[in-house]
């Protein structure tokens, strides 16, 4: 019996073996990025005396961790929007710190209806007609007029700012202006009920009248000023009943009360690190700067730096590095690495993978909001080269097509070439001038825009087009362009080469102004920049003529932008368009294929990259961009020198293994990657957290040695958290390192989601698109300390991040495979035991033990 029992013992220790074995292990949550946690929040209208609302849904898609930024408001179960002007919303931003929500006098509205025609009624302004509304008991008395003394005027709701005197009149632009308001007065409901709007939303460093997100609070953790989000409802209808084109202010008593209002928070702004911390300073690339300005604040909880963030050109980057003064940044983020970087010392550590995009905002009247348009590498080429008439000049009869253009279509909307891929726009044609302007380009020297170009360069139509061949239907490059030899070099800048002006008179015959391509179609600041003003519905050209009231002298000024002809397009960053709610244009690439941005497409094409003059870092190549692959992605790249001192080198491996683990969760809250980011491949991050391994040790990098992991290393640390390990590698490529420091391991959890410990890098301070975020709460997680990694063939497992510990699907693997091997040990010593001793005939005593008797087994 015992003999029966120990072979089912055994046999049951191999089946376990086996069955652990087969299970699949569970999924690497380290590996994949985390769904944002949902901050959206629906509310219902309500019914009115004359106008029902109740069965109008309204959704604002995200509410918290807010900033400058764009953010989505949906609705439903809504009235129809006619052609007499009825059933609509009105949105505005308010603040105000009643947790009822704010008062009317606090809601920034009121100055979008200049030029709008007939919009220029009360129904877009404060104005208050006396006995419009027969339920307004506040602003229903003549006033003294503040523009004509000794006459009396209609009341107005003046605005009165978070902090300053109220507005006098209803024009008074102190606080905000047509320019920058951020109000949607006619937001169109749909036929089946339905309707979408991007609200641009603005914290207090774009409206600090408003004051959102001005912190608030003492402490390491402050909070940022509420806001809110004001929807009024419109119907066919007016507060005295009166059925038609609503005339009277969303601000009107009964108007208002018929509001659905979203509380909204917003992230701190300032600097979120105290001032008396050491400054570690950063620079370089715009591609890293949303994600950088969010991972500061995080950054700063723990340690005694703080880590500012200035955005500049890549190249300046990289020279800053290389000449270094007592004053620049130690670490600069690059997209092409640092030259003779492996010789001189320098590591690069990848730590953002961006992507390169034609965003668009597009009313395009009979067609709604556009929000799908394909784009191959020549009609780009074209939008670049300025080749439509309409992109140098607004074309009248005594301003036509250029000479040298006179051939082309007018505009992108009367190219065949664009209508072919894009049918839609041929099925309700559009007027030429009804296209977004001129497109919207950095004026910052990059290495991104050595991609672009790359790009079209990479495509044999585009090439050709660029070198002076006309396309299929006979149009050709603009000659100014054409001498550049785009298509034989790369560039890091988009050139505006045409020298055409148009002059611009007030009245015939009298004196006049002239505007050029730069006026026609501007640069902006940079490609955050260039988000922001297609989100605004324009390109900012200033092509039309004025006479100042000051000087009296002509001045060229904007058109206003109205209201169903918002209509601009640029080339952006992923995150930018992301962030401003933008839509995005589908670009060709390798395969011929039509792709948008994602995560899947851009990792697909970071797949396809090859590395560049450095070993580890990878080239950009849209040439390579296939099976799926979105062709302008972009990795970001963390370099820094090893002679750098000892505090410095430690500090700044911090931010890099930051980056590499907590810093590519995604997500709205501080310190996570933000949207339009994709996470970094698990081989970039091993690549990360060995370039910061050897950044810390100091030793130069060797022959072999690169940010690709070709060679191995050990690093034993503890973190603030109490957590400690080891790891070790060899490599392929036979060299061989070690590195010890402090770190957060990864084998013990930290404070706020349980997958790693504290020990993170510290510092941060706080800004916008050129130097900092807003601050934020501290880290959801910190940082393990690292050792070697390997590109798969040597040095770390693919699944370690860090010499100190595992995910825990590499934990769980490795610890299956040990099982494993014991239980086939166990399983064969229970069952060869039983079978050896009724072999030889022996049987076990009473008193001999287990160890007694495989000690007598083992003499035999």
């Amino acid at each position: 019996m015992r003999r029966n029992r120990a072979r089912a013992g055994g046999l049951g220790a191999l089946l376990a073996a086996v069955v652990l074995a087969l299970l699949p292990l569970p999924r690497d949550t380290a590996a994949v990025a985390a769904e944002p946690e949902s901050s959206a929040m629906t509310k219902r209208g309500t019914a009115g005396p004359y106008d029902d609302f109740s069965a109008l849904e309204v959704t604002v898609h995200q509410t918290r961790n807010l900033r400058g930024q764009g953010v989505r408001v949906s609705w439903k179960g809504g009235k129809p929007t006619n052609s007499n002007r009825t059933d609509y919303l009105q949105l505005m931003q308010c603040w105000g710190d009643d947790p009822a929500g704010p008062r009317r006098e606090q809601c920034q509205f009121g100055a979008g209806a200049t030029g709008n025609g007939g919009f220029g009624s009360f129904v877009a302004q404060r104005l208050i007609p006396v006995g419009s509304d027969p339920r307004e008991t506040e602003y229903d008395e003549l006033v003294p007029s503040p523009e004509y003394p000794g006459q009396m005027a209609d009341p107005f709701v003046p605005f009165t700012p978070v902090s300053g005197p109220p507005t006098t009149k209803i024009t008074d632009w102190t606080y905000y202006s047509p320019s920058d308001t951020n109000e949607e007065f006619f937001a169109v409901t749909q036929p089946d009920g339905t309707g979408e709007a991007g609200f641009n939303l603005q914290s207090t460093r774009e409206a600090p009248h408003l004051g959102c997100g001005d912190p608030l609070g003492t402490g390491a953790e402050p909070r940022g000023r509420k806001c809110w989000l004001v929807v009024v409802p419109r119907g066919s209808h007016d507060p005295n009943g009166t059925r038609g084109f609503p005339v009277t202010s969303p601000l009107s008593t009964a108007n208002w009360d018929q509001r659905i209002v979203f509380p909204l928070d917003f992230l701190p702004v300032g600097d979120a690190c105290p001032a008396d911390k050491a400054e570690r300073r950063m620079t370089g690339s715009e591609l890293v700067t949303d994600a950088v300005t969010s991972w500061q604040a995080s950054l700063c909880a723990t340690g005694t730096s703080r880590f500012t963030f200035s955005q500049r050109g890549e190249e300046l980057a990289r020279s800053s590095l290389l000449a270094p003064t007592s004053t620049s940044p130690g670490l600069a983020f690059t997209v092409e690495p640092v030259a003779d970087g492996e010789k001189s010392g320098f590591v690069h550590a990848p730590v953002a993978v961006n992507a390169l995009t034609v965003g668009f905002y597009w009313e395009a009247n009979a067609m709604g909001l556009v929000k799908e348009i394909r784009l191959n590498q020549r009609l780009l080429a074209k939008l670049l080269t300025a080749s439509y008439p309409y992109d140098v000049r607004m074309l009248t009869d005594k301003a036509p097509a250029p000479e040298h253009l006179k051939d082309n279509p007018q505009s992108i909307v009367r190219d065949p070439e664009f209508l072919k891929l894009n049918p839609k726009f041929e099925e309700v044609p559009q007027p030429p001038q009804v296209y977004p302007g001129g497109i919207l380009l950095s004026v910052e020297r990059s290495d991104t825009t050595k991609v672009v170009w790359d790009y079209l360069r990479s495509n044999a139509d585009a090439r050709a087009f660029l070198e002076g061949k006309p396309d299929p239907w006979g149009m050709r490059i603009n000659p100014y362009f054409k001498e550049l030899g785009l298509a034989s070099r790369s560039s890091d800048e988009f050139p505006k080469a045409d020298p055409t002006l148009t002059e611009l008179r007030l009245v015939e015959g009298e004196e006049a102004i002239s505007y050029g391509i730069v006026e026609r179609s501007p640069y902006a600041n940079d490609m955050h920049d260039a988000a922001r003003w297609i989100r605004r519905g324009t390109n900012g050209a200033k092509d039309n003529v004025s006479r100042d009231s000051v000087s009296n002298a002509l001045r060229l000024v904007s058109a206003d932008v109205l209201v169903g002809s918002r209509r601009a397009y640029g080339i952006t960053d992923s995150a930018s368009a992301s962030r401003y709610q933008l839509q995005t244009a589908a670009l060709a690439n390798a395969d011929g294929a039509f792709v948008l941005p994602a995560t899947g497409s851009m990792i697909q094409a970071v797949e396809q990259f090859e590395d560049s003059s450095v070993g580890g870092v990878l080239a950009p190549d849209p040439a390579r961009a296939g099976k799926g692959a979105y062709p302008l992605t972009v990795v970001g790249y963390a370099a820094a020198s090893t002679s750098l001192p000892a505090d410095a080198r430690k500090d700044y491996a911090r931010v890099i293994r930051y980056a590499a683990d907590a810093g590519q969760r995604q997500g709205t809250a501080p310190g996570q990657l933000p949207p339009g980011y994709a996470p970094l491949p698990r081989k970039l991050r091993l690549q990360a957290v060995a370039a910061a391994d050897r950044l810390e040790r100091g030793a130069p990098a060797g022959p072999g040695d690169t940010a690709g992991g070709t060679s191995a290393g050990s690093a034993s640390g503890s973190g603030s958290d109490g957590g400690t390990g080891t790891g070790s590698g060899t490599s392929s490529g036979g060299g061989t390192g070690s590195a010890s420091g402090p770190g957060g391991a990864a084998g013990s959890p930290g404070p706020g989601d349980g997958t790693g410990p504290g020990g993170g890098a510290s510092g941060g301070t706080a800004g916008d698109a050129t130097a900092g975020t807003d601050a934020s709460a501290p880290p959801s997680s910190a940082p393990p300390a690292s050792g070697g990694a390997g590109n798969g063939s040597g040095g770390a497992p693919p699944e370690k991040l860090a010499g100190t510990g595992s995910t825990p699907s590499q934990l769980l693997g490795a610890v299956r495979w040990v099982l494993l091997a014991v239980l086939l040990v166990g399983g064969a010593a229970g069952l060869a035991g039983p079978a050896l001793l009724g072999f030889t005939g022996r049987r076990p005593t009473p008193s001999d033990s287990p160890r007694t008797g495989i000690r007598h087994l083992k003499s035999d």
